[in-house]
């Protein structure tokens, strides 16, 4: 099925960007900057867990606070 096959192979050559996208294929570029993306990720989850722990740390003085406030309150 010589014929089949190269029908199938121009078929797929003119319609591999739609491909590509529907089944969310990854591409030579996608790959190529991989490592830079991954470090962006891991930066920017660093950031994130540095103000969760900011921020429970202000929760925690706000509940102190709170507490305080209920017992002058008493």
């Amino acid at each position: 099925m010589v014929g089949m096959d190269s029908y199938m192979n121009a078929y797929l050559d003119r319609r591999m960007k739609d491909l590509i996208q529907e089944w969310d294929l990854a591409t030579q570029n996608d790959i190529d900057d991989f490592e830079t993306r991954m470090k962006a990720i891991e930066e920017t989850t660093k950031q994130i867990a540095s103000l969760e722990t900011s921020a429970e740390i202000k929760l925690e003085e706000l509940e102190h606070r709170l507490l305080l406030l209920k017992e002058v309150r008493r």
